[in-house]
């Protein structure tokens, strides 16, 4: 079972900044990681491949620093990576991110399962993994909670609804989109770590994988940040504090809410 597994370095929530003129996230100086959804794709890859055999191949779109995010996902039971890196790529939206990760994706060929996290917390759209799903022809599931059965023809997986979940059964190859509640990411071994430092990253650019450069990038972005802006705090009054002790603020709390007529 060849597993493709694909994720994103993003900026660490503790220092999140707007570049005010590009309305981009600022990625210079600001420590990345692995965007967290992505990290259970990693392991739920792991995963298959140490039940059914096979490999995990982790890709990532990005500049050459995103390369310690594939390291890491080797630390963490990847086999092999593929940096897919090109300034062709640079100011995608989800539209051209599809589009030449699903290139990349073909040119590295023999994959029976594509995996991704359900979304990326800097974009929150949760677009990409579909999209590379349509570009590349195959069926995909979202919102993947648990993986009930896997063999060398279909997979069947059940699906986060708001109400419970969707039993699905898909054929091979398919594309799923995982939610937090498939799994516990394991921490890197120190095996992991050691093998991760030696790997080989293999990159990937526009010219390798037969990228349309009109199609990638900014170039192929039909979508763009115009203005990003803090609301404006609100100026009426949106709450009321009671102080006091706790038997105190209870019946406070009663009156307030018979008076409004909550209770």
């Amino acid at each position: 079972m060849n597993i493709i597994v694909c994720i994103k370095q993003v900026p660490s929530l503790t220092n999140v900044q707007i570049d005010l003129e590009t309305g981009r996230l600022k990625r210079d100086g600001v420590e990345p990681m692995i965007n967290p959804f992505d990290e259970y794709a990693i392991e739920e890859g792991v995963r298959i491949k140490e039940k059914v055999g096979g490999k995990v191949v982790v890709i990532t779109m990005g500049p050459p620093q995103a390369e310690s995010a594939l390291r890491e996902a080797i630390s963490r039971g990847a086999d092999e990576a593929f940096l897919i890196s090109d300034r062709a790529f640079g100011g995608a939206d989800t539209l051209a991110t599809s589009y030449t990760l699903s290139l990349a994706i073909r040119f590295i060929g023999d994959y029976d399962i594509i995996i991704c996290g359900k979304q990326a917390l800097d974009g929150d759209t949760a677009q990409v993994g579909p999209g590379i799903a349509e570009m590349l022809n195959i069926p995909h599931v979202a919102c993947v909670k648990k993986i009930e059965l896997v063999d060398d023809k279909s997979i069947r997986v059940e699906r986060v609804m708001e109400d419970g979940y969707n039993l699905i059964e898909s054929p091979i190859p398919t594309l799923l989109t995982v939610a937090k509640e498939i799994n516990i990411p394991r921490m890197p071994s120190l095996r992991g770590k050691m093998f991760s430092k030696k790997a080989f990253i293999k990159i990937l650019d526009a010219v390798t994988i037969g990228a349309d450069t009109k199609k990638t990038g900014l170039n192929g972005s039909p979508t763009r940040v115009i203005k990003t802006f803090t609301p404006p705090p609100t100026k009426r009054n949106c709450g009321e504090k009671i102080s006091g002790a706790a038997k105190e603020v209870a019946i406070a709390l009663v009156e307030r809410l018979s008076k409004l007529g909550i209770i």
